[in-house]
């Protein structure tokens, strides 16, 4: 699902060489080497690994629309899922087999509507370490190559076994192991499943596989050691090690004041307010948003808004805060981290905020895509003192934390 821009696709806020991608997420296997336990419903600092994996997809400025394929039995419990992120657009369910289960996803985006030249980047449920920065890297390369996998060199010795007898060594050089998402252009894959129906063909382990059988050539960039599958379990245990323990958390303050101004219609905390005077400023003066904002940025060391939307032509003239509020977002994953908490307070003597905080928690979790009780919006009346307490202005003052992905 693809969010605004503040002034378009190329407009401030944005990089003029982004590439958009769709994501499918493979979640319908069956776990047959875990010992008789779901992996991806395993809970790791209370939420399923499913979940790690897919805030770590959608935290990836190139994916603008995620579809989840899990087996006929979950498809309702994980539609239904409070942790699902915002890209994610369909839960369906998928096949007896990794190609069928694609297929299934790749269905699912026909009947949203697709170009054909768009990536489709298709990842494991069971890779939940993914990192933003290779998600780019894959998205790049395909656009760049028509399809592209992350692979790691081999960096141990291979042998040959039968039994228990060393049969041969097996040369290295040349040899690595795939991973996922990989990607290919919407027209190549649908032209393999035209020459290889999914549920009739022979099995393909990965689609670079089934691009090969087609003569595809797929290009390669550099895996990373960190983007481990579960597989067994004491993957699963280095894997909740990791998410747990590897996550820093850092904190900012922001702060923002407008005075009202000529006009109606009051945006504050992502909402509007008609019957509510505007507030004066470049944008459409949602000090909330603002104040957001700042704290943000500032927990990630990457300045403050001003600086990233200065109020000058660069910036269009009453631009909606939501845009700018999502464009740090996109500028937070881009350099590895995610919204954490926010705790926000609006100080105004006018309008009365009581009964409107629970939408400003909602829409700003929405623009965020952070779960709602991560947000806490409070309002005080300024006890009738300066500007705000004579209702000549509002201001907000924010604390937000940010996670490392």
């Amino acid at each position: 699902m693809s969010e605004p821009s503040p002034a378009g696709p190329t407009g401030p806020g944005t990089n003029p060489g982004t590439v958009h991608a769709d994501g499918i997420v493979v979640a319908a296997g069956r776990s047959s080497r875990m010992d008789g336990t779901d992996k991806l419903a395993v809970e790791v600092a209370g939420r399923p690994l499913l979940a790690w994996t897919l805030a770590a997809f959608a935290s990836a400025p190139e994916v603008d629309r995620l579809i989840v394929v899990t087996s006929l039995d979950r498809e309702a419990e994980i539609a239904g899922a409070s942790w699902l992120p915002r890209k994610v657009v369909g839960v369906v369910a998928g096949g007896l087999r990794r190609q069928e289960s694609v297929f299934a996803g790749f269905e699912a985006f026909d009947r949203l509507g697709c170009d054909e030249m768009t990536p489709v980047l298709v990842h494991d449920g069971a890779r939940p370490l993914l990192r933003a920065q290779l998600v780019g890297s894959v998205a790049r390369a395909t656009v760049g190559h028509g399809a592209a996998i992350p692979v790691l060199p081999l960096a141990e010795t291979l042998k040959q076994v039968d039994g228990e007898r060393v049969w041969a060594t097996i040369e290295r050089n040349g040899l690595g192991t795939a991973q996922t998402p990989q990607g290919v252009r919407r027209h190549l894959l649908r032209e393999a499943y035209r020459r290889f129906p999914p549920a009739e063909s022979e099995t393909f382990t990965d689609e670079a596989a089934l691009l090969e059988a087609c003569g595809v050539p797929v290009h390669v960039v550099a895996g990373d050691p960190e983007n481990l599958k579960v597989t067994l379990p004491a993957d699963l245990k280095r894997a909740a090690a990791t998410l747990v323990a590897g996550r820093p958390v850092r904190t900012g303050i922001g702060h923002d004041s407008h005075p009202f101004g000529p006009g109606s219609s009051l945006f504050l905390g992502g909402i509007e307010i008609p019957d509510a005077p505007r507030l004066h400023g470049h944008s459409d003066g949602d000090v909330a948003l603002h104040a957001v904002a700042d704290a943000l940025l500032g927990a990630a060391g990457l300045g403050d808004l001003g600086r990233l939307f200065p109020p000058d032509p660069s910036t269009p003239a009453g631009v909606a805060s939501g845009a700018l509020l999502v464009a740090v977002r996109r500028r937070l994953a881009e350099h590895g981290w995610h919204p954490g908490t926010v705790d926000l307070t609006i100080i105004a003597a006018r309008p009365h905020l009581a009964g409107r905080l629970e939408a400003m928690r909602a829409a700003i979790a929405d623009l965020l895509e952070v779960d709602p009780a991560a947000v806490n919006v409070k309002a005080s009346s300024g006890n009738l003192d300066g500007p705000e307490g004579a209702g000549r202005s509002i201001s907000a003052l924010a604390i937000a934390t940010v996670e490392s992905r």
